[in-house]
């Protein structure tokens, strides 16, 4: 299971950002927040309120514990540049910009959890059963109701010409 986040807009040049993101990566989530507590730069605020966001959706949404995550990705990426003028002698003008940086960064876990995993393959292969039967006995069917359905999945349930029957499309399907 994995969990991203993403902090955009952070007014802190990209550079200055990859420092503080660089000592972090691989690291456990434990380790990391006590390594932010220590690190003496102004980039460590945005990326400690990050990695507490992903943690919290980590144990809100998937019921993950804090002690099983790692960081196992963690990018800087250059935001928009603001322009700005600073005046110079003799009447002239020269540029400053003021960078921005995207944080995102991807908490996995060390000992996999596999039922979720199966729930969402069972799901699918229910569907795809579900679907071949609806048209075997001849029943109008509408694409919006399986969307979720997978091609692969449709494949190995129907022949080709069920998938053409159901899908009237020029994608390849």
């Amino acid at each position: 299971m994995q969990v991203k986040a993403k902090a955009k807009y952070i007014r802190i040049a990209p550079r200055k950002v990859r420092l503080v993101a660089g000592v972090m990566r691989g690291l456990d989530v434990e380790l990391a927040l006590s390594k932010l507590a220590i690190m003496d730069k102004r980039a460590v605020r945005p990326i400690l309120k990050l990695v507490n966001s992903a943690l919290a959706s980590a144990a809100h949404n998937y019921n993950l514990a804090k002690e099983n995550l790692f960081i196992e990705k963690i990018t800087v990426n250059d935001g928009p540049t603001y322009y700005r003028w600073m005046q110079k002698a003799f009447g002239r003008a020269t540029p400053i910009r003021r960078r921005t940086s995207t944080v995102d960064i991807v908490l996995s876990e060390k000992t996999p959890s596999a039922q979720k995993k199966a729930k969402k393959q069972s799901v699918s292969t229910v569907k795809a059963e579900e679907l071949a039967e609806v048209v075997k006995e001849g029943k109008v069917v509408k694409k919006e109701d399986y969307k979720d359905v997978k091609h692969s999945d449709l494949k190995k349930a129907n022949s080709k010409s069920l998938i053409k029957k159901v899908f009237r499309r020029k994608t390849g399907m």
